[in-house]
């Protein structure tokens, strides 16, 4: 009830959040496009569809090469780099379609990779090596026979690209208004939904024609996610939007406590009802809210330490805290259902494999193989290398 009343209380802030027309822009292409962000590619076999690796674990460690850990015999089957020999980053995800996987670098450079052997299908470069574009927090959006993506250059302005899934040539781009925007686009509904400063958009993915742009009172910074009917996103000043897909009209808006924000891509959606965690300097929190009414269902607090990472596994909500705190809460009352300070500091996603008592994650020394029922943490696989300040990584059980 309390937030139903904020809600009321704050209708009159809708009177900030402009709606604008699709602006006048074109589509721009490689013929239009300086040098510093044109697309260039290469094809190296004809893409095709590939069987799974499924004793395999893919690591995106964080000097900025990717490898296949094989987890029954524990030795690397293949290892893939970005061309520069300086691209010692991490910096995004992967995603893996038809046995494909699709590699962002930090340089700007996207490989298209049998997810078996390591042969590369395609290399596509955003900019080129003079003026690097830079690719960070991205994970590769595939649908529609085409990757989608945004990518930031030193001219200090962005990109939405969309490559051809077949060679990893330019299908279409679109030239953002700021330079701030290192999220995840969103693909829903043969749309695609990107943010970049104060502003959303709303594209049609097949040709990249502009549907719709908001402009808001803050800074855009959130993952949009949907639930099949509406879009949500977060801004940086405490505020969470549902929109309307097809015009963008908020529908409704929740504000998260004072103290908090930072939500970016802490953030799931499942069965009508948002999951996300906001930091603060002395209480983060993880809420859950209807997806249909913006009314708050529960709310966890982790007093003294901030919320680094959540994902829905099974029934529950899995994370852990900037502290080393491993976590598990029940989805339909936020309790704690499992808890673990940790020895090691996780700079990655969790995943899980099969095992019901086991899961994943990577830390600066490298994989680390939890077990839930021991609550002992095992190296799997230690690294061999030292690189100073570990940013992030990824894992991708192959399945």
């Amino acid at each position: 009830m309390k937030h139903k009343l904020v809600a009321l209380l704050f209708v009159f802030a809708f009177a900030n959040i402009s709606a604008q027309a699709p602006a006048s822009k074109t589509n721009y292409t490689n013929s239009k496009l300086p040098a510093e962000e044109a697309v260039t590619n290469k094809s190296l076999k004809p893409l095709k569809k590939i069987s799974l690796d499924d004793t395999s674990i893919l690591i995106y460690d964080y000097d900025g090469s990717l490898f296949s850990w094989d987890l029954e015999v524990e030795s690397i089957v293949w290892t893939v780099k970005a061309s520069d020999a300086n691209s010692e980053m991490c910096a995004n995800k992967i995603t893996i379609q038809d046995g494909v996987v699709y590699i962002p670098f930090v340089n700007g450079e996207i490989y298209a990779v049998d997810n078996g052997t390591g042969a590369i299908f395609w290399k596509s470069r955003l900019g080129n090596i003079k003026d690097q574009i830079v690719l960070k927090d991205q994970t590769p959006i595939i649908a529609n026979g085409k990757l989608f993506i945004t990518a930031q250059n030193q001219n200090q302005s962005s990109n939405l690209y969309a490559l051809d899934l077949k060679d990893g040539s330019l299908a279409w781009n679109y030239k953002l208004d700021t330079p701030n925007n290192d999220i995840e686009p969103l693909f829903f509904d043969n749309k695609i939904f990107t943010q970049s400063g104060n502003n959303v958009y709303c594209f049609e993915a097949n040709t990249g024609k502009l549907l719709n742009q908001k402009s808001f009172d803050e800074t855009m910074t959130g993952k949009p996610v949907t639930d099949g009917e509406s879009v949500f996103i977060a801004g940086d000043k405490n505020w969470l939007y549902a929109l309307k897909p097809n015009s963008l009209d908020v529908l409704w808006q929740f504000k998260i406590d004072e103290n908090q924000n930072n939500v970016k891509e802490r953030i799931v959606c499942h069965d009508k009802k948002l999951y996300f965690a906001g930091q603060g300097p002395e209480v983060s929190s993880i809420y859950a809210v209807d997806s249909k009414t913006g009314t708050q269902l529960w709310k966890t607090n982790f007093k003294g330490d901030n919320v680094e990472y959540i994902v829905k596994e099974v029934d529950n909500l899995w994370g852990y805290t900037q502290k080393k705190k491993l976590f598990e809460l029940d989805l339909s009352n936020g309790e704690m259902a499992f808890e673990e300070k940790l020895t090691t500091l996780p700079i990655s996603n969790i995943e899980f494999p099969n095992d019901d008592n086991l899961l994943y994650y990577y830390c600066d020394a490298g994989l680390i193989q939890f077990d839930l029922k021991e609550k002992d943490e095992n190296v799997y696989y230690m690294r061999t290398s030292i690189t100073d300040n570990p940013y992030s990584a990824y894992l991708k059980i192959i399945r």
